[in-house]
């Protein structure tokens, strides 16, 4: 079993479905706090010539809150503006009509909170691509929310029988392998290759959100890319 746990994050960037396409079992950390300015409710787009931040407005939005109990402003102004700026600035994208059908769905959809939508938009862009993750909700099955840090990531671990954990490599800093190992469990961490494509300029702009690369690419090209991530220890 390969494991991996991350927070959900909103049509996250390409390194972040290299790491899900890489494991058997993808826990969405849902009941951690949230994170201010972070990837949660916002990403990257090139939108009017530029990369500039797509955000899902909150309220209430804290970080002494988890992520699962921040709500989305329920107001369609916010959608319409993102939808807007979107079809106009990837109209002309070789796959914008299937790509913003699947975006509009997700922004469309009448999920309260953030961690459901930023959840539901991981999960359409992996049917997407024929993905066959296995996705849970860390606050909905392992009871272990008194635990923190590794400890937490180590119980996960061993309630699902996990014999390798995988992580992005900003996990270095925090996990030490030993640990992991003297707890039977394999501790990798995935450095994503983010291979350049056509975009609408030759300047290349890499790691702008999930939507952008499906803009540009086929979902058999995009899926050989998942595939060209180093494991690293």
């Amino acid at each position: 079993m390969k494991l991996a746990i991350m927070q959900p994050y909103l049509f996250p960037y390409l390194g972040y479905f290299q790491l899900l396409a890489g494991v058997d079992k993808f826990v969405f950390y849902d009941d951690v706090n949230f994170i201010k300015n972070g990837w949660i409710n916002r990403n990257r787009l090139l939108l009017s010539g530029g990369v500039h931040y797509i955000t899902i407005p909150l309220s209430g939005a804290s970080a002494f809150l988890k992520i699962n109990q921040i709500d989305v402003q329920q107001s369609d102004k916010w959608r319409r503006k993102i939808l807007t700026s979107v079809r106009h600035s990837y109209s002309k994208a070789p796959n914008f009509n299937v790509v913003y059908d699947l975006f509009s769905k997700v922004l469309l959809s009448d999920e309260s909170r953030i961690s459901e939508l930023a959840k539901q938009s991981i999960i359409a862009v992996s049917k997407y691509l024929g993905l066959e993750t296995q996705f849970v909700m860390s606050s909905s099955i392992y009871g272990n929310s008194d635990l923190n840090g590794v400890d937490r990531i180590l119980d996960i671990c061993q309630k699902e029988k996990a014999s390798q954990y995988y992580n992005l490599p900003g996990g270095r800093e925090f996990y030490d392998g030993k640990i992991f190992e003297k707890n039977g469990v394999l501790l990798h961490f995935t450095n994503p290759r983010l291979n350049t494509y056509k975009q609408f300029s030759e300047e290349f702009y890499p790691g702008l959100s999930i939507v952008d690369v499906l803009m540009f690419n086929s979902p058999e090209e995009v899926s050989n890319y998942l595939l060209k991530f180093e494991l690293i220890k």
